[in-house]
Formats: C-alpha cells, structure tokens, sequence
C-alpha cells in the first residue's frame, strides 16, 4: 500500500460523498426517511452507517475508539449528518493525506463492538474504509432509484477525467 493511492483514494472518496450528499438533499423529508425494507432501512439510515463507519475507522486509528455506531434517530435531517461528516473529514483528510508509505505499513490493533481483536496495516484499513464508502453509495443509488429519485454517477474514472482536466 503506498501512500499517493491511499490520498488518491480518499480524496475520490471526499468527493464521491458530497456528489451523495447533493443527490440526497433533493429528496422530500418524508422520503429520506421511508422504511424501504434495505438492509439499512432508509436513505437516512444507510448514509448515517456511511458515516458512522468512516468515524469509527478515524476513531481507531487515533486512539479514541467510539463505543459505537452511530444511532440514526440522532440525524432527523440530512443537514445533521452531512455537518458531522464534513467535522469528520477535516480531520480524516489530513490525516491520511499525511501518511508515509512506512505509516501506512503500521500495524493497527484495534476491537470490534463484539470485543474481537484485529491487526491489519493502517493502508490495508483505509482501503477498506474507501471500500466500504463505495458500497453504501451504491445503496443509496438504489434507494434513490426505488424513490423515483435522480441519483448522480459517482464512477473513480469518472472523478479522475474531472481532476484531470
């Protein structure tokens, strides 16, 4: 794992979340909410578990684990979630942009909610998170289309032609 990939990838990540978080903010607040039987339920709740899962990787790998996930009913409104996320990020961009290759290749220890203990590389964990990102984006793709919503392409080469130009 090297350290441009990792910025790379967290950067693309930045901006496919705020591409998320436009197309989200057009729905009606009845609809950001609906129980759409997904395995997060809603809109709402599957960008809270976006979120959340970015905050807790943060959270880890700093040394100040969170207890848990975050409770969706805490973000009645896009608005909320997206002010934490963007709070998150101000520290989260800076601090993986900052990693060397010999940082990235550091070990992280960390627990799981369970209690289970797990070791992996710093770059091997950002990789995951940047993964993860991608996965929930898709579902909110999803849920969107379901909510005869426009969702917005969110494509890495897509992102890399924009940066490119």
């Amino acid at each position: 794992m090297n350290a441009e990939t990792v910025r790379l990838q967290a950067d693309y990540t930045q901006w496919a979340d705020l591409r998320m978080f436009d197309a989200v903010a057009k729905l009606a607040p009845e609809a950001f909410l609906r129980d759409l039987g997904s395995s997060l339920k809603s809109v709402r709740d599957t960008v809270v578990h976006l979120v959340s899962a970015q905050a807790v990787w943060h959270g880890r790998w700093i040394g100040k684990p969170l207890p848990a996930m975050f409770d969706p009913a805490q973000f009645p409104d896009l608005p909320s979630i997206r002010a934490r996320w963007e709070a998150l990020w101000a520290e989260l961009g800076p601090f993986l942009g900052s990693k060397s290759d010999a940082d990235l290749a550091a070990g992280v220890r960390y627990r799981n909610f369970k209690g289970d203990e797990f070791a992996y590389s710093l770059g091997q964990l950002a990789m995951h998170l940047t993964n993860h990102s991608t996965y929930h984006r898709g579902q909110v793709t999803t849920l969107l289309r379901q909510l005869g919503a426009q969702p917005v392409a969110t494509d890495f080469v897509l992102w890399l032609g924009m940066r490119n130009r």
